[in-house]
């Protein structure tokens, strides 16, 4: 992966200096995504630690730093259009993992209570949380966005089509 055209932006939660950080822009780069930015699609680190639970918890680590606050993105729809036009996964190598893996595994420090802590802080919000991110009807699947142009328009759409679909 070539790391020469690279943009780095210098904040207290960016190391250039490391090679994960590095591996991990150069894979942004690729997908038109700057961390730290300036186009609202760009990825903003408010923490430290972002990146390193991104490469070794994947999908749920990046999706629980967002939820912390720990880094975020103006137009989060953009941001995920982005990465999944790039097909980023198709070129993430495991062995390039295997560090990040094992790190995980000798420091995890998930127990049962800390699991019941974790599930409390995430789920226990309460309904105004979940008000301002979820459409009228408090909605939790993925819309139909095909011809929505808003989140109560994709999951009446959404719901038209599990209703038609199951219905014939």
């Amino acid at each position: 992966m070539e790391l020469e055209n690279t943009v780095f932006s210098h904040t207290a939660f960016f190391d250039e200096t490391s090679s994960s950080h590095r591996f991990i822009a150069a894979l942004l780069q690729q997908a038109d995504i700057h961390i730290n930015g300036n186009r609202p699609w760009d990825m903003r680190l408010n923490a430290h630690g972002v990146i390193d639970d991104a490469l070794t918890r994947g999908n749920l680590g990046l999706g629980e730093r967002y939820m912390d606050g720990d880094w975020d993105a103006d137009q989060l729809d953009e941001f995920f259009t982005h990465l999944m036009r790039a097909r980023l996964p198709d070129q993430i190598s495991p062995q390039k993992l295997v560090f990040h893996h094992l790190r995980t595994r000798l420091i995890n420090l998930q127990t049962a209570k800390r699991a019941f802590q974790v599930g409390e802080a995430h789920y226990d919000l309460g309904n105004d949380f979940y008000a301002a991110m979820l459409d009228k009807r408090m909605t939790y699947t993925c819309g139909y966005w095909k011809e929505a142009e808003t989140l109560d328009e994709a999951q009446e759409a959404k719901l038209d089509l599990m209703l038609y679909g199951l219905c014939r």
